[in-house]
């Protein structure tokens, strides 16, 4: 069996495992050592274990992933995101869906300082869905808006794939926080449109709340000033250059704890807060750290089985030209988004699509943004759908068709979204270019 054959069985036993539900870097570590072992021998195998790791976990660009994982912890126990659905509905709660918008608006906010799609959809769910069904507002809606909203988590940065990506790829995660800032205030405001366009193709499903005063319209954004601050410290100080990502997280994760204490009723009730945001912190950090051990091992076997280069010259034979590649890999991209959790795409796939990716003239900064969104497919969309299933969870009488009917009006919006992007990448580059240029 030649060595790219030995690789391509390689990766479908890994995808295989990840099926299973193997953990993710176990899955990796025994298909790339299994591997190795098969192409160059046991000692290899066991040489390259002993020493990709420590590589692969000496990188600087690791040392922000803890800090900013804290800092959304944090976040999510601080009550923040109260504090921006009740802003957000004094705005937009009087307009026909304008619960469901204000629940979009209150997801990007939230994602901005979590960066989990999880956290946010499993927070925002307990606040806002109950809130619309009260109004009388359609499951429908009430639940899409928040399962969809919760994609945002991993798009306005700070990210945790965005992190994930650059560990892998070997990018700048200033670049790609700057390069996330604008798709994702154009995606926060395509599901608003989304929203709408609903609500008034359909009359009912969204009534109109009650109409605020702009006195308590501007009282309820007294309680967003935390928030602000927080987010323009942290990414402004890290896009104008005042303190690297990892200094940024640190002064982010600091920030989230003293904003936790004012909300606290007590010091033992906040106590209790931090251990378990530490505990989740501990947690989330070593199941992606494992990952990057397996993925160190795994991306070793793939480059000696020359899978990278095998699909590249697969692809090329194709003569799509650069387009019709960027096309294809999006179809494959979406498809396993169907099945596959989105850390474990980044991490499997990306070694393989990468080299493809620049051989055909692409900005890695600019592919990495649009590759992110498109593993938000998979985030609502069947059979998995990790946002729907959380959600049904939370709102046990509501059922997940119901739930994936009310997303599909937002996957329509990131349709048109990632259309936008691919056909005008300075939409992507432009900031990213003017801070870090």
């Amino acid at each position: 069996m030649s060595p790219l054959a030995i690789g391509l069985v390689g990766v479908l036993a890994l995808l295989a495992m990840v099926a299973l539900r193997a953990p993710l870097g176990l899955a990796l570590l025994i298909a790339g050592f299994g591997g190795l072992w098969t192409l160059h021998g046991f000692d290899t195998a066991v040489y390259v274990v002993s020493t990709a790791p420590v590589t692969a976990l000496s990188s600087y660009t690791l040392s922000v992933l803890p800090l900013f994982i804290l800092m959304g912890a944090l976040s999510v126990r601080a009550g923040l995101a109260e504090s921006l659905y009740c802003a957000a509905y004094g705005f937009v709660g009087h307009r026909r869906g304008g619960l469901a918008m204000a629940s979009v608006a209150a997801c990007g906010g939230f994602g901005a300082i979590c960066g989990s799609s999880l956290a946010t959809v499993t927070t925002m769910g307990r606040i806002a869905v109950p809130e619309m069904l009260r109004y009388g507002y359609d499951k429908r809606l009430a639940t899409g808006a928040v399962a969809a909203g919760g994609t945002l988590g991993i798009l306005i940065p700070p990210s945790l794939p965005m992190i994930i990506y650059a560990t892998v790829t070997e990018t700048s995660v200033g670049r790609l926080f700057a390069a996330g800032m604008i798709p994702g205030v154009i995606a926060t405001l395509f599901y608003i449109a989304a929203t709408a366009i609903w609500a008034h193709a359909e009359p009912g499903i969204g009534p109109a709340g009650e109409r605020l005063g702009w006195r308590e319209r501007l009282l309820s954004l007294r309680k967003v000033w935390g928030i602000v601050t927080l987010f323009a410290v942290v990414m402004g100080g890290i896009l104008a250059g005042v303190f690297s990502p990892t200094e940024g997280a640190a002064v982010g994760a600091f920030g989230a704890a003293v904003l936790g204490a004012f909300g606290a009723g007590s010091m033992r009730e906040y106590a209790g807060r931090v251990a378990e945001a530490v505990s989740e912190t501990v947690q989330t950090s070593a199941m992606i750290f494992f990952a990057v051990i397996g993925i160190s091992v795994f991306e070793y076997f793939v480059q000696a089985a020359r899978v990278p280069q095998g699909v590249a010259e697969f692809v090329a034979g194709l003569q799509l030209g650069p387009t019709g590649v960027m096309l294809l890999l999006l179809a494959v991209l979406i498809a396993l988004g169907c099945f596959m959790d989105s850390i474990a795409i980044l991490f499997i796939i990306t070694p393989v699509i990468f080299p493809i990716v620049i051989a055909n003239g692409y900005d890695p900064i600019w592919f990495g943004i649009i590759m992110i969104m498109v593993v938000e497919f998979g985030l609502i969309t069947p059979p998995i759908g990790m946002n729907v299933f959380v959600l049904s969870r939370i709102m046990p009488d509501v059922t997940t068709w119901q739930i994936f009917r009310g997303v599909m009006p937002y996957i329509a919006a990131d349709v048109a979204r990632i259309a936008l992007l691919l056909a005008f990448p300075a939409i992507v580059l432009w900031l990213p270019n003017l801070l870090f240029n």
